[in-house]
């Protein structure tokens, strides 16, 4: 039985969407990571703290309590609708890069897999950084004509900005798993 499924790809490739229909044709909980970000982001946005500012940041993730559910809270608070605003888009790159959040949330999103011992997993760097033997690893990519429902009705230049800011650096590695079959194409672990 599958336990562990990985949902990896850039911004607007449909990973949300892919990682509802699997959890629920498989019975599994869902783990949206970016959700964790733009939490993070929304409370240094919320709480006057500038996005930019490493360690201020960093300390934030860590005191955070962040569950990501069918709802998003954050010490408590309903923050679903909050974390999807434009300004949250606008500050969730500079949290993302922050080594410092990634560590903290990294971490968290691996005890969230071993705690329950399975569940589907979406966002970026799942199938290689965060759970690298995830028993089932998926890369979506989408291009520019059919970018998915999140990427809203955007004018090719405005994906291509949207691409280009989402473009991880190098303390946020995006790589394909090395045995991948293709883009887009799922293989179970040991196949």
């Amino acid at each position: 039985m599958t336990k562990v499924v990985a949902i990896d790809g850039p911004a607007g490739a449909g990973k949300s969407t892919l990682a509802q229909a699997v959890a629920e044709h498989l019975g599994l909980e869902r783990l949206d990571t970016g959700a964790m970000y733009r939490a993070v982001a929304w409370f240094a946005l919320d709480h006057g703290i500038d996005v930019n500012d490493s360690e201020a940041v960093g300390e934030t993730a860590r005191r955070l309590r962040i569950e990501v559910g069918d709802r998003v809270t954050v010490d408590g608070r309903d923050v679903t609708d909050a974390i999807r605003t434009a300004a949250v888009d606008k500050a969730v790159s500079a949290v993302a890069a922050n080594a410092d959040v990634r560590t903290t949330l990294v971490e968290r999103q691996r005890r969230w897999v071993a705690e329950r011992g399975a569940g589907v997993v979406e966002g970026r760097d799942i199938g290689t950084v965060v759970l690298p033997d995830a028993d089932i690893k998926i890369y979506l990519t989408a291009p520019d004509a059919r970018e998915g429902p999140a990427a809203g009705h955007r004018t090719p230049r405005r994906s291509q900005r949207r691409r280009d800011r989402d473009r991880p650096p190098t303390t946020r590695p995006s790589r394909l798993h090395a045995g991948r079959l293709a883009p887009g194409v799922a293989r179970r672990r040991g196949e």
